[in-house]
């Protein structure tokens, strides 16, 4: 992704690969997220929630 260059390989050398790190950080995130997003949903209502009642029922006429 980065050409190697005298100066690019000096700030790795100073202070890491930086870009490397970072990319590494954001496919965690990704596999995490996407494993998050597979699972299944928690509770009877979309997204794992129970529908809100107005009337401060328990909405189960909904699930």
């Amino acid at each position: 992704m980065f050409s190697h260059t005298p100066i690019f390989d000096r700030l790795v050398a100073e202070r890491g690969d930086i870009p490397a790190q970072v990319r590494a950080e954001a496919e965690g995130i990704q596999r995490d997220l996407a494993r998050i997003i597979q699972a299944p949903p928690i509770g009877g209502g979309p997204l794992g929630r129970r529908p809100f009642s107005a009337d401060g029922g328990s909405a189960s006429a909904f699930l």
